[in-house]
C-alpha cells in the first residue's frame, strides 16, 4: 500500500464516517484521486461504503475492522522502532527533542484556538 492510500486509511480512521469529497479536501487530492484511493482501499476491504443520509447522491466511507488492524498494526511498529530508536540517544539531543514537542504541541494549541 502507497503512502497516499496510508495517509487517506488513516483519515477516514480517525475522521470517518466522511464522503470522499471530504477525504478529498483533507489530503489536499483532486477529488478524482480520492476516488481512486477509496476504491483501492474498498478493494481491499478496508474501508466500507454506505449511503450518506444527508445527501443521496453521496457516500460515506468508514474504517472496517481489518482497516483498523491494518493501522494498529503499523502503528505498534512504528513506535518500536521509535522507541528503539530514542533509547540510543543522549541526553542532550533528548532534551532538544522535548524542546522541540513543546513547540509543536503550542503551534497546534495555536491553531485550534
Amino acid at each position: 500500500m502507497g503512502p497516499s492510500a496510508l495517509a487517506a486509511l488513516a483519515t477516514i480512521d480517525r475522521l470517518g464516517p466522511i464522503t470522499p469529497g471530504e477525504l478529498a479536501g483533507i489530503e489536499a487530492v483532486q477529488p478524482p484521486t480520492a476516488t481512486r484511493i477509496v476504491a483501492r482501499l474498498l478493494e481491499q476491504e478496508l474501508v466500507r461504503r454506505s449511503p450518506d443520509p444527508a445527501d443521496g447522491r453521496s457516500s460515506l466511507i468508514s474504517c472496517t475492522p481489518a482497516g483498523k488492524a491494518l493501522l494498529s498494526g503499523l502503528r505498534s511498529r512504528k513506535d518500536a522502532y521509535l522507541a528503539r530508536r530514542l533509547g540510543e540517544l543522549g541526553e542532550r539531543d533528548l532534551a532538544t527533542l522535548r524542546r522541540a514537542a513543546a513547540l509543536l504541541e503550542r503551534m497546534l494549541e495555536e491553531e485550534r484556538s
